[in-house]
């Protein structure tokens, strides 16, 4: 009998210690899955992923002397709209922005002129320049603090897009963890938005990459700034900032940073090829080919996500077409769908309509035939 007991008690030990073993080895498996960099909010199989991950290890490794890169060539570009952040909620955050500073917020600074044009943006409106011209008029006369702080401030507002998110809870969470990642191996961050410069820097600050990218690295579409009280004089030149001295926007329009322009900024305010870029659509290509560009000293990849999620997101691209047309471009594509394995913080859903169009009829400044 008490050799019977000994027997069931050392196979108890035995059940105990297997189960003890079984649950280390799966503790220590979601350990190290969760250690393993992009693994977060990243699908196991993204091949975007892990060509990532490739690129930064051979380039930083200083025994692949065929590779590496030292730390200060380390350069990473990011566009922003649809590349770090959400811009489908029902539009870019600029516009948004000018949308309620003119019709909602501050509809007395404004002329009724950009009243009508605010009122005028529905989806399939155009985002070229003539409307950031446009947005430029709205802030004239907002001194550079109070234009950060309004850009800050409407952050907090709630979109209807989506529920439980304010506009600043825009980030891609994916996206975030790869700038902290690339900022952790000796990158140097830089956003380079369509986006007028100020108001960048106000999403940036508010943003969970806050730490990664400092003010002096972001690049936009920039906006005339003037000394106060000579805003109509024709040069800087004219007059001398003294203490306390404020500068203003002026309503004027320096230049819109698409296209062509973003590889001209890149190279006017880094001074030097990057050897990583990140965009989602063709206003970002001159600057991934001044990346990836043969005479770029070092190795250099370019990525481009594609909007592909209906479900999680309002993606409407076509991932077959999109993917393979950046790659015959030598882009490398990301989906949204299947690479993303979380897209935005817990509690954050696609609502039942992305856009809630307001009635203006009876504002006395709207005029139906100018605002279609």
């Amino acid at each position: 009998m008490f050799q019977d007991r000994g027997i069931r008690i050392i196979f108890a030990v035995i059940a105990l210690l297997s189960l003890l073993c079984s649950a280390f080895i799966i503790w220590n498996c979601i350990k190290n899955r969760k250690e393993q960099p992009l693994s977060v909010y990243w699908s196991e199989d993204s091949e975007a992923a892990k060509s990532l991950v490739d690129f930064v290890s051979r380039v930083t490794d200083p025994r692949d002397t065929e590779n590496f890169v030292p730390e200060k060539d380390r350069i990473a570009v990011f566009d922003m709209d649809g590349t770090l952040t959400c811009e489908t909620y029902y539009t870019y955050y600029d516009t948004m922005m000018f949308i309620e500073y003119c019709l909602e917020d501050n509809p007395e600074r404004v002329s009724d002129e950009l009243k009508r044009v605010a009122a005028s943006i529905k989806p399939g409106y155009v985002a070229d320049e003539t409307l950031a011209r446009n947005f430029a008029k709205a802030y004239a006369g907002m001194t550079m603090e109070e234009f950060f702080e309004y850009a800050t401030e409407f952050g907090k507002k709630k979109t209807g897009s989506f529920e439980n998110m304010r506009y600043i809870d825009n980030f891609y969470l994916p996206m975030v963890e790869l700038v902290k990642y690339l900022y952790d191996n000796g990158f140097t961050i830089y956003v380079i938005s369509g986006t007028e410069r100020t108001t960048t820097r106000a999403i940036i600050a508010s943003s969970p990459i806050k730490d990664y990218v400092t003010p002096n690295h972001v690049i936009g579409t920039d906006f005339e700034v003037k000394q106060k009280g000579h805003e109509d004089e024709p040069s800087n030149l004219n007059f001398k900032y003294e203490n306390g001295d404020e500068l203003v926007l002026t309503g004027g329009f320096i230049q819109k940073n698409l296209n062509g322009n973003k590889s001209i900024y890149v190279e006017r305010e880094i001074g030097q090829r990057p050897i990583l870029a990140f965009g989602n659509s063709g206003s970002d290509t001159s600057m991934m080919n001044y990346a990836i560009d043969d005479r770029n000293p070092y190795p250099a990849q370019a990525y481009m996500i594609v909007a592909d999620d209906p479900f999680r997101e309002w993606g409407t691209q076509d991932w077959e077409k999109k993917s393979a047309d950046y790659i015959e471009k030598g882009f490398i594509p990301i989906s949204m769908k299947t690479e993303f394995a979380q897209i935005y913080p817990e509690g954050i859903v696609k609502a039942s309509e992305q856009y809630h169009e307001r009635d203006w009829s009876n504002e006395p400044w709207y005029e139906e035939d100018e605002a279609a």
